[in-house]
């Protein structure tokens, strides 16, 4: 081999080299600044005439209470805005990557009525990648499945709330902080991603409360301190977690603690108006509230309960950025008739096609 055909090749090896390197790099993140770490999770919403990511008319899968322009929503300037980190750029949505990453998958999110509104993003992302492919959606109690035959993708959804067990005990409804269902969780290990989530049903009281009574081991108790029962629950996860999961084959996430913005006094507004009419992004962080405990508390729980996991769980960290979206929520906008306010989930497209792309930046460093 002649001397320039030597340097040619040690050249290319060294641009094939830092190529790779970029390309693996923890965050799947273009750097603007390559001495700053990216953190994707830090940064602000910027206005983007590009988005939204997809039409919600051209989407039949989003549930009526999430789509805010068919329910008469005039105001669509809250679908504008990307998120943008302060040292890099996220990973755009791109259906190529998209369907050489996602092909043959099994993908199912298990939670609350949040978690619902993330998997129905996805499904309208993925619906919009390819939007002359076929799909077909089951629903069987407590599993709602959505499949993609061109991409042999399954979209799942199971609800449950708690993630911990709530049984009938006699005439009692029991919440078992010390046990999930074998029957359940093993549906969880039939998949290749699973993103979890649970947080604000252990908050509701009265008739909204779940459970009649909280078992804890042996001890049955009408109350307790909700954010010890939302840490008790999470060890129960925990401990489910490092016994069973084979990280090699299922790849876990576990979406953050998502703020509801009922009390408008948070951000400077008078209480009594809740997210009703807000068109923008805040430009501070509402310092959040429900029920008199504070988000970032549970935030903090959840985040302290996951460095006990042994096994590699992903964090889809969405608090902070999602307490910006005072103007991401239906409002009023959850219905055609305009009754009653809706302030904790999110309209459609809208904060949870984030959550998603976060989602998918991680998934490529896989």
């Amino acid at each position: 081999m002649s001397n320039t055909a030597c340097k040619v090749s040690v050249v290319s090896a060294v641009v094939l080299a830092v190529t790779m390197s970029l390309l693996t790099h923890d965050s799947n993140a273009e750097h603007k600044d390559d001495n700053t770490k990216c953190d994707l999770y830090k940064g602000s919403w910027v206005f983007d005439k590009s988005y939204p990511l997809y039409d919600s008319a051209k989407c039949p899968l989003i549930l009526q209470q999430f789509n805010c322009p068919g329910n008469g929503r005039p105001d669509l300037r809250y679908q504008k805005y990307r998120w943008q980190p302060n040292n890099c750029n996220l990973t755009r949505w791109d259906e190529r990557e998209v369907g050489s990453k996602m092909r043959g998958k099994r993908i199912m999110f298990v939670g609350d009525s949040l978690s619902m509104n993330q998997w129905q993003s996805l499904a309208c992302m993925i619906l919009s990648s390819y939007p002359r492919s076929p799909y077909h959606p089951t629903n069987t109690p407590p599993l709602s499945t959505i499949f993609f035959p061109e991409l042999n993708l399954t979209l799942m959804y199971m609800r449950n709330a708690l993630i911990v067990d709530l049984e009938i005990q006699k005439t009692h409804k029991v919440l078992k902080l010390d046990s999930i269902n074998s029957a359940t969780a093993n549906q969880w290990l039939q998949t290749d991603v699973l993103i979890f989530d649970t947080w604000h049903w252990w908050l509701h009281t009265g008739r909204k409360q779940p459970w009649d009574l909280i078992q804890d081991g042996k001890i049955m108790r009408r109350e307790m301190d909700r954010l010890k029962a939302y840490e008790r629950g999470l060890m129960t996860w925990t401990k489910w977690i490092n016994k069973n999961l084979d990280a090699n084959k299922v790849k876990v996430f576990f979406q953050g603690v998502s703020p509801d913005h009922w009390n408008a006094s948070d951000w400077g507004m008078p209480e009594t108006q809740q997210c009703g009419g807000e068109e923008e992004p805040l430009k501070q962080a509402a310092a959040v509230e429900s029920g008199g405990i504070n988000y970032r508390s549970a935030d903090f729980i959840l985040k302290k309960v996951l460095k006990r996991l042994k096994k590699p769980v992903h964090l889809l960290d969405i608090e902070e950025l999602s307490k910006f979206r005072v103007d991401g929520h239906p409002s009023i906008y959850g219905n055609p008739k305009k009754i009653g306010m809706d302030c904790t989930h999110w309209c459609l497209p809208g904060v949870p096609d984030t959550w998603n792309q976060l989602l998918y930046a991680t998934l490529l460093t896989f």
